[in-house]
């Protein structure tokens, strides 16, 4: 019984040994109260000589946007401050082991770091609460989304590879009162970044380099620069391929007879085509860059081969146009040179039509139109039956049997014109034109094939 008593009276010391704990015994202990007065809004230090040091890690989550127009550079990144505060601390055995506290940001002093290169504020509304641990340390955790300037090198555009900055200082202080530094090196920056990461847009993630330096205003900065190289897939099927595609079509097109005008409407509606994907291209690329973008150079190059390729088959076809005017000018003067005269026996008059440059013969007496002509064979068959016909008397007119003879021998001459005509080469405008278009095109491939191994070098150079 006594026994029973003794290890009763044990039991109940043991259990009333245990100590209930609560987070704002801790909270009672540092001196901030349940009214939730301000504490320690000044840098939390015990001599003003010594420098608060706060440590920042970074780490990138998402490339969301890159605004080549505006160059703007749009990430989502996780950011951890850390510091210490001379006021707060505790013995977490005291407090059933407590090591860490969260409590609102507004009630204790933070660093005044921001991002220099920020141009609109975050939407998303900061952490509403901080941590505390025993040994004074100050932790605040926040994510948000950054609109940050970034200088883009477009020069390279669409195969660029971009470098942007995210630099963090404070707004007021100097290195005598705020000393930064980050807490990881830049491999560990980076390996984290790739692990986390969740999108990357068009882009590829490289790497990011951390780097800590002091300004000519005596403030610390680091700095963490990311590198990203852009997926360029895209707009090489919906940009430089239909480029490409349009100079084949330029250069097929001198296969196109020059008659008619369809040629010269080809190139231009070629051409037409090309200043549509430029005008892509300028709301694409921004308005001032270091140096003009190749994929500029490379539109404005193509666009030049096809205006000289226009303008190539505009003196063409101007030099066959000259040659065919002067033929004209030539048939007339022939014409009106080689016709036969009428007179009262009904003689014959040598027409040459313009197409097909074949001579024809009427009837001057008959009071027939030229559109009734004969071919040369029949009007002379019919000549030689009215020689046949009574009404002509040769044996009593030697004058009209000469003049008969006369005219047999115009339509000879005729006839040995027709043949020459017909065996006779092209004008020398248009042989000149021929040979030129030849010259040409030989020049253009040359030119076409130059141009594009020298943009393709320029684009795989480092």
């Amino acid at each position: 019984m006594a026994a029973f008593w003794i290890f009763l009276l044990l039991f109940a010391g043991g259990v009333s040994s245990e100590k209930t704990c609560r987070f704002q015994d801790v909270l009672d202990h540092i001196g901030l109260k349940k009214n939730k007065d301000l504490f320690f809004m000044t840098r939390p230090v015990n001599d003003h000589r010594n420098a608060t040091v706060v440590s920042l890690e970074m780490c990138l989550y998402a490339i969301l946007d890159v605004v080549e127009k505006d160059q703007k550079f749009i990430p989502y990144v996780w950011m951890v401050m850390k510091w210490q505060n001379d006021f707060i601390a505790w013995n977490k055995d005291d407090f059933c082991g407590i090591d860490k506290v969260s409590i609102p940001t507004e009630v204790l002093w933070k660093p005044d770091i921001t991002i220099e290169e920020m141009v609109e504020q975050d939407k998303a509304p900061p952490s509403p609460l901080l941590f505390i641990s025993s040994n004074g340390e100050v932790e605040v955790q926040n994510d948000q989304v950054l609109v940050s300037t970034c200088r883009m090198r477009v020069h390279k555009f669409p195969f660029d590879t971009q470098s942007c900055n995210l630099s963090f200082k404070s707004v007021i202080h100097t290195a005598k009162d705020i000393l930064l530094e980050a807490s990881e090196n830049s491999s560990e920056a980076t390996q984290q970044s790739r692990e986390l990461m969740r999108t990357q847009y068009e882009w590829l993630f490289q790497n990011i380099k951390v780097k800590r330096f002091r300004t000519a205003e005596d403030q610390d900065m680091v700095v963490y620069t990311i590198k990203m190289t852009r997926r360029p897939l895209l707009y090489i099927v919906n940009f430089l391929l239909p480029v490409l595609f349009f100079l084949c079509l330029d250069m097929a097109s001198f296969m196109i007879t020059h008659g008619g005008g369809e040629k010269l409407t080809f190139k231009v509606t070629v051409l037409l085509a090309v200043t549509v994907l430029q005008l892509i291209l300028n709301d694409i690329l921004p308005a001032s860059s270091d140096h003009i973008p190749l994929i500029a150079m490379y539109c404005i190059g193509i666009f030049a081969l096809m205006l000289l390729s226009l303008l190539e088959t505009v003196v063409v076809m101007y030099l066959m146009k000259k040659d065919f005017h002067e033929e004209k000018a030539e048939e007339r003067a022939e014409e009106s040179a080689g016709c036969l005269p009428e007179d009262d026996h009904g003689m014959f008059h040598v027409f040459r039509r313009d197409r097909t440059h074949s001579s024809y013969l009427y009837d001057g007496s008959s009071g027939e139109t030229p559109s009734g002509l004969l071919e040369v064979d029949t009007v002379f068959q019919h000549n030689i039956n009215q020689l046949n016909e009574p009404s002509v008397k040769v044996s009593e007119d030697c004058c009209s049997l000469e003049k008969i003879l006369d005219e047999l021998k115009r339509v000879e001459r005729a006839l040995l014109h027709l043949r020459k005509f017909h065996q006779e080469e092209p004008g020398q405008w248009t042989r000149f034109a021929k040979k030129l278009n030849r010259i040409f095109f030989i020049l253009y491939i040359a030119v076409v094939v130059a141009f594009l191994v020298y943009i393709y070098i320029q684009w795989s150079s480092g």
